[in-house]
């Protein structure tokens, strides 16, 4: 890349009227996108431009991305009216098939020449990795931009994905929705190619219903204004701030405040081109159900905004954002009212029903409900759960057992209920709500609701230890069942969530400080399966570690030392020492004297078979006084390091292990580890084996890459 920068900068930039830049417009018109694709779209299409300008050789600068619910847009402030000057390589064979043994070309490297359309005499040679081989050094003159650019559009269209793509009525092109037109201008003149039949101009349509039919756009400066003069606001960010000042000004009208939800706030944005928010009520009497049930009610289905006053009470009305204009406000507002009166009456119905048969008789119903094929009925579910939970509550709170036991039985009953069949986004907070009903205790109903937090990145972890208790169980069983029967995450792909189940457990026992390692839990849960297969508990344990190693490193830590950290100490160690020991030994490589440990830590490593079995230490063939001097040292730093590891104190057992480096370089100087008499080389290797299984103790210093600072 920087040859080729070099290259361009010898080239004087190609101008047309005195003007070597102009702007870009590309918008891609289609029918309705579900509103969760855009916002990726939008980070896509952004980053497709830049990447495909870049390897086209075009500069760019100023670049924007709007979308709507019928159209993707690109603005480009500055576009090179020429590609750059490049120069690139091309490697061909090896210098060996390239020359005879006289050092004439071969066929080869004639062939090559050729393909490459430049002389053979032109060829050189280039030491590679790989060896020597022949390179042909090729100039490539840059072309005006209004040439390659429809080629380049091109490319940027059909190289947009979505979460679901298909092939439209006859057509070819893979696209999240059909599309209809495809508007294009560079300056002020339109760019020409062709899509699957549709062919770019430089016309563009209004709202749907507002301003259907296409018009012109001559000057993409006018663009925007164009589109809202024809009901569009194309900036999203511009329609997000619309909504938000409408739904504050309306409930403060009726002495309330919308329930401010950004999932909610961003669905919407996404789902209209003219926003307009419509004030609604409903009757006081559904205010006796559940608040949340009533918010997911509104925002579920309708996407309407809740209002609720000063103390937080939901209040009778709600907000609705339509796509129309304001002459249609009461026309919207009926429409609104009628359908979510519906919606609140089925509600109703199932809250009321729900509520007659308690969870607890709900248990022995879980048997007629299948969890997955493969694992049984949702009974067998919270069997396995169950175990696991009452496991961890007899290591770190046995006073709780009983409570996590009937939190567990109940967990899942309220999958049962008419409310979470309807709602689904509501279980385990209907749960509560129907265990409260029933005068369960208060700490089993509250664990209910807790044993599905955290939900997402950033959500809160469970407060109470019952709630965090279940919750570390139910995610466990999962990940272990469904890696035993073969459904695991690959690539982009995690239909179960069970990677953010597993960094769920992981934020839980970090912020609780349990002393249970991922690996008990992984045991525990695997003794629930009918012959758990071969390598299951590897397969977790690593899916566990990537987990562990992303986010320490996300948090700042050197890479080496996190894989350091994880892949030395006890198996079953807990998450709290893993974050002790990284946290120290990130402090520690900042000392002088770590590096030096390091590198003769990595001495013992090294010479040390891989598969040497460690054998009790005999001190009569100890021979050497180096050897016995590091057999001593080992002694007293290994009391002072259980001690210090006991406590905690990373730092003082890296200081004590330093203390080491001396003497193992001593040792290495004047000693033979690889002793002609067996007795004597096994001897030493068991000294020097002890050495290394004390230093794994914490880490395992040879994936330390990096010591000097």
């Amino acid at each position: 890349m920087s040859s080729e920068r070099s290259a361009v900068n010898s080239v004087p930039p190609f101008t047309k009227n005195g003007i070597n830049r102009l702007p870009l417009l590309l918008e891609i018109g289609t029918e309705e996108i579900p509103a969760s694709f855009l916002p990726e779209a939008l980070k896509r299409l952004k980053s497709l431009a830049v990447k495909i300008f870049d390897e086209w050789a075009i500069d760019i600068g100023g670049i924007k991305t709007y979308a709507t619910p019928r159209r993707l847009c690109l603005i480009i402030d500055r576009v090179s009216l020429r590609q750059r000057d490049r120069v690139r390589e091309a490697i061909g064979p090896s210098k060996k098939l390239a020359f005879d043994p006289d050092g004439r070309p071969t066929k080869a490297a004639i062939g090559f020449a050729k393909a490459q359309g430049v002389d053979v005499g032109s060829l050189r040679i280039k030491l590679t990795d790989r060896g020597e081989y022949l390179v042909a050094v090729i100039e490539e003159k840059g072309q005006e931009a209004e040439t390659v650019l429809p080629d380049m559009l091109k490319e940027i269209i059909l190289s947009l994905s979505f979460p679901k793509s298909m092939r439209w009525a006859n057509g070819n092109l893979r696209f999240a929705r059909p599309i209809r037109w495809i508007l294009c201008i560079f300056g002020n003149e339109p760019v020409t190619f062709e899509i699957d039949g549709i062919k770019s101009s430089a016309s563009t349509r209004g709202h749907r219903f507002l301003s259907p039919g296409a018009f012109q756009i001559k000057d993409i400066s006018s663009y925007i204004h164009l589109l809202a003069s024809n009901y569009v606001i194309v900036n999203p960010e511009e329609r997000k701030r619309i909504i938000l000042n409408d739904t504050r000004r309306l409930a403060h009208e009726v002495n309330g405040m919308p329930v401010e939800d950004e999932e909610l706030l961003t669905t919407v944005t996404f789902l209209v081109e003219y926003p307009k928010a419509v004030l609604g009520g409903f009757d006081s009497s559904y205010l006796h159900l559940p608040k949340e049930l009533l918010i997911t009610a509104m925002k579920g289905h309708q996407k309407y905004f809740s209002i609720v006053d000063d103390n937080s009470r939901l209040l009778p009305y709600f907000i609705t954002i339509s796509n129309t204009r304001e002459d249609n406000r009461e026309t919207v507002r009926i429409g609104a009212e009628r359908v979510l009166k519906a919606r609140l009456e089925d509600a109703r119905f199932y809250f009321d029903e729900d509520r007659k048969i308690p969870l607890s008789r709900r248990i022995d119903d879980l048997k007629r409900v299948t969890y997955q094929e493969k694992l049984g009925t949702l009974y067998d579910k919270v069997e396995r759960t169950n175990r696991v939970a009452t496991y961890i509550a007899s290591l770190i709170a046995p006073g709780l057992t009983g409570k996590v036991e009937r939190a567990c039985w109940l967990s899942k009953t309220d999958l049962l209920t008419g409310v979470v069949r309807e709602f689904p986004e509501l279980q385990g907070l209907m749960g509560k709500v129907y265990a409260m009903n029933d005068k369960e205790d208060v700490d089993v109903a509250h664990a209910i609701y807790e044993q599905y937090l955290p939900r997402f990145s950033g959500d809160k972890n469970p407060e109470s230890d019952i709630g965090s208790i279940l919750s570390i169980a139910d995610k466990i069983d999962n990940i272990v069942a469904f890696f035993h029967i073969g459904l695991i995450p690959t690539g982009s792909e995690d239909p179960f969530a069970l990677r953010r189940q597993a960094l769920g457990i992981i934020n839980i026992l970090l912020d609780k400080g349990y002393k249970i390692s991922i690996e008990r839990l992984i045991d525990k849960a695997s003794e629930n399966l009918n012959n758990a297969r071969d390598g299951l508990k590897d397969d977790v344990m690593a899916f566990f570690s990537q987990r562990l190693e992303s986010m320490f490193i996300s948090d700042g830590y050197d890479y080496d030392i996190v894989n350091a950290a994880l892949a030395g100490g006890d198996a079953f160690k807990t998450l709290t020492e893993i974050k002790g020991i990284i946290h120290a030994l990130s402090s520690f490589r900042r000392e002088p004297e770590f590096s030096l440990f390091v590198t003769a830590a990595k001495r013992i490593n090294n010479i040390l078979p891989s598969d040497l079995p460690l054998r009790e230490l005999k001190e009569e063939f100890l021979l050497e006084e180096e050897e016995k001097a590091i057999y001593n040292r080992f002694l007293d730093v290994k009391r002072g390091v259980e001690e210090s590891m006991k406590n905690m104190d990373y730092i003082e057992s890296l200081r004590l292990m330093t203390g080491l480096t001396d003497v193992i370089n001593r040792f290495f100087d004047n000693v033979l580890v690889m002793d002609k008499r067996d007795e004597i080389k096994i001897n030493r290797l068991s000294l020097l084996g002890g050495l290394w299984k004390l230093f794994m103790g914490i880490a395992d210093f040879s994936k330390i890459v990096e010591t000097l600072r």
